[in-house]
């Protein structure tokens, strides 16, 4: 288990949390890998969240995502508005397992 969180350290993430972000990340993943189609999941991981930045602030995480998130999507074929609903559950839930791995209470 990771030491207690320490917010100043997020600011140098990759150096302090590397180890639980891929761990957030994988487990968001797997979950979304088991309830959608594995190539549009596969497409989202590779060209749309590889670019995504992870932040701390205000005692929430949040996820902040590349700019254009659809047109980085390539090869994949999905609608529009079926692309913005899974893309927005899969950050719900590396959110959820950023607050889970790195043993943040989630505020009310």
């Amino acid at each position: 288990m990771a030491d207690e969180f320490d917010p100043e350290k997020f600011e140098d993430k990759y150096v302090h949390y590397f180890n639980e972000l891929q761990r957030a990340y994988k487990n968001a993943f797997e979950q979304m890998n088991d309830r959608y189609d594995s190539e549009l999941i596969h497409g989202i991981d590779q060209m749309v969240l590889n670019e995504s930045e992870p932040f701390y602030e205000d005692g929430e995480f949040r996820v902040e995502l590349p700019e254009n998130p659809r047109e980085r999507l390539q090869g994949v074929l999905v609608d529009d508005e079926t692309f913005a609903t899974i893309l927005d559950e899969y950050v719900d839930r590396i959110e959820d397992e950023l607050y889970r791995t790195l043993g943040v209470d989630r505020p009310e």
